[in-house]
């Protein structure tokens, strides 16, 4: 989830802002569940992946009545082939566990590990990261490092990306997600930054309609045709769970 950038070789960090690769837990009568999306620019971590442009995204997670979650989702990308790679699709897959602990809290323990097929690049852009999450309330802070170099940055093992965001029911099938997150780039602090974003989803017909505003404070995330990957920006989606 993330594209490459900055001169030839660099690597930016994007969770799309309105369709989230992370699972949400199915309910315990229907463990398995399947999502496809559709958004008009894949941002992650507030870096688009797509060099501003729409993409395809899908996934399926299997969510055990005890907590315990696995999952995949697959979304098109352009940062590699920018970067002179040779991958069109990022495909995530990830497992944890997830439950309330008392009190209104949550948490939620996995590994993550993003897969760019054929990547090709002086440094492979495969990325391993653990994350670690608690909710209360309608608020989720969460904290993900990585175990393996990130998203093709060299010697940028131990990064690290914390982020704080909640979402709040505002009635008529609309809520409303706020959230802010810093991501930090291990020996390569030219390409730590933060990220905010403001989005609003609505449900209607059994899909989920999404409108965010997304913006960074970084310029440093140039892909290809000289596109600024982390401009302010305003990103739609419809995301379909079944």
């Amino acid at each position: 989830m993330k594209p490459f950038a900055a001169a030839a070789r660099a690597a930016a960090l994007a969770v799309p802002v309105v369709a989230t690769a992370l699972p949400a837990l199915a309910q315990e009568a229907n463990p398995l569940s399947f999502n496809v999306s559709v958004t008009s620019d894949y941002r992650y971590r507030g870096i688009s992946q797509t060099r501003l442009k729409p993409a395809l995204q899908g996934g399926v997670d299997y969510a055990h009545s005890s907590g315990f979650y696995v999952g995949a989702w697959a979304s098109t990308i352009k940062w590699i082939s920018d970067g002179g790679g040779d991958a069109d699709v990022e495909i995530d897959t990830y497992a944890g566990y997830k439950d309330e602990v008392g009190g209104g809290v949550t948490v939620d323990v996995g590994f993550l590990r993003y897969n760019y097929p054929g990547n090709d690049l002086p440094v492979s852009a495969n990325t391993n990261e653990l994350y670690g999450a608690v909710s209360f309330g309608p608020a989720t802070l969460k904290y993900s490092h990585s175990i393996s170099n990130l998203f093709g940055f060299a010697d940028s093992k131990n990064s690290s990306y914390l982020d704080l965001s909640a979402t709040f029911d505002i009635g008529g099938g609309f809520s409303l997600t706020p959230h802010i997150g810093h991501q930090k780039v291990k020996n390569n602090s030219d390409f730590s930054y933060t990220d905010y974003s403001l989005t609003v989803n609505k449900d209607w017909s059994g899909f989920t309609f999404g409108a965010g505003f997304v913006a960074t404070n970084t310029d440093n995330y140039i892909g290809g045709k000289g596109k600024d990957l982390g401009k302010n920006g305003v990103v739609v989606s419809v995301k379909k769970v079944f």
